[in-house]
């Protein structure tokens, strides 16, 4: 196994913290921690990257222990939140800069090598531009260069996405995973939030106080929780609780049909595009129901309707 995680632990106090995770991840993988604040996913990285030392537990990184070696002795980078570059330095100067002082190669061959990984993320032109002219998601590509360009066996990537707008956060996540697919090197990234880790994610690795609570593929996680709380975090869910057992169902698993004898009342409904949301209710449950396409966007507030359940999970 190319890196495990084994009984790894690191308490603050008596709730705050990583307590006995334990986790194996093949060469190449994208792997994502994902959780809420606090939930112990960033203390994770910091332990994998030698910032924090643990209280207990060993990480193996080719069979080697490295639980104790700093920083700037694994064969590790990181990506922070806040993209941590060089105000005074150009593009390539930034990128360079880990070249020389971790790879120990002398300044032309240096920049050389920076040139290549500042084309690899697709900022060829800008290698004399001072970071402090760029955008936020040009910033993120000389950040991810930087990163890159020590030739680390693991990446570390902390909520890099974060500080980006919208439409610019999807397209950096594209980019990104292409980027890993090209370079097959081994990313782990730690985010809050699901749709990012849905789309990028060989395997997603569900956190609850400082306690590992699933680790599955996407579409495990997604369409196979192991609890409540791993469907509530994961997309939008309902609990149905029927003869003593209690059911997920996700608001795209039901169908709505109108009736005049209809079980449950349309109480809202939200026009979103591409799907419709709608919120409908008996003297019994709420459910949030997700409909696509145009015919399904006709359904009005105050319409009496009967359901279909086409997947539910039971818990």
């Amino acid at each position: 196994m190319f890196l495990q995680l084994k009984n790894l632990t690191k308490l603050f106090d008596k709730e705050n913290g990583v307590k006995n995770f334990n986790l194996s991840v093949e060469e190449g993988e994208f792997i994502t921690i994902l959780g809420p604040s606090g939930c112990g996913k960033t203390t994770t990285l910091n332990l994998l990257g030698g910032f924090l030392k643990p209280d207990s537990g060993e990480i193996l990184l080719d069979g080697g222990n490295i639980a104790n070696l700093p920083p700037e002795k694994r064969p590790i980078s990181t990506v922070f939140q806040s993209y941590a570059l060089f105000p005074h330095m150009n593009v390539i100067e930034n990128v360079a800069y880990g070249i020389r002082f971790y790879r120990k190669e002398k300044k032309r061959k240096a920049m050389e090598i920076a040139k290549e990984y500042i084309d690899i993320v697709g900022l060829a032109g800008y290698e004399n531009s001072r970071v402090g002219n760029l955008s936020g998601g040009q910033q993120q590509r000389v950040a991810l260069a930087r990163s890159m360009a020590t030739n680390p066996k693991i990446l570390l990537l902390d909520e890099p996405l974060s500080n980006l707008d919208a439409s610019l956060r999807v397209r950096m996540r594209e980019e990104l995973k292409e980027l890993q697919r090209r370079l097959k090197i081994t990313m782990i990234f730690v985010t809050h939030d699901q749709s990012e880790a849905l789309c990028l994610s060989d395997k997603i690795v569900v956190m609850d106080k400082g306690n590992i609570v699933q680790v599955g593929t996407s579409r495990e996680v997604y369409f196979y929780p192991t609890s409540e709380y791993v469907a509530s975090f994961i997309g939008k869910s309902n609990l149905l609780n029927e003869d003593g057992k209690t059911y997920i169902i996700r608001p795209e698993d039901i169908k709505i049909t109108k009736g005049i004898n209809g079980e449950y009342i349309v109480k809202d409904k939200v026009f979103m595009g591409q799907h419709t949301e709608y919120k409908i209710a008996n003297d019994r449950h709420i459910l949030d129901v997700n409909l696509s396409g145009k015919e399904s966007s006709d359904f009005q507030t105050g319409d009496l309707v009967d359901i279909e359940i086409e997947h539910r999970i039971n818990i």
